[in-house]
């Protein structure tokens, strides 16, 4: 199982969005600091998730997401799991 992930910055509310196998492990790694280009925007908040099968859909799934960033439909979707 593949998980694509929305984080939000509590620092400066911008998102980040990746693609794991272990989404706990990932979140905690993030939060650690273990990521250079996220060490300064923590700490981060998990704000949505989807699981799939093969890394092929969840990596597509994930640059859909990012050409969504900071447009209308990536909006909706973060404040709809928000709810």
């Amino acid at each position: 199982m593949y998980y694509v992930y929305v984080l939000q910055s509590l620092k400066d509310n911008g998102y980040y969005i990746g693609v794991t196998k272990n989404l706990d492990r990932r979140i905690k790694e993030h939060n650690s600091g273990k990521t250079k280009s996220l060490k300064a925007r923590r700490p981060l908040k998990l704000v949505y998730y989807e699981k799939y099968d093969t890394l092929r859909e969840a990596r597509r799934r994930e640059a859909l997401l990012k050409r969504y960033k900071g447009g209308r439909a990536f909006k909706e979707l973060i404040c709809h799991q928000k709810r």
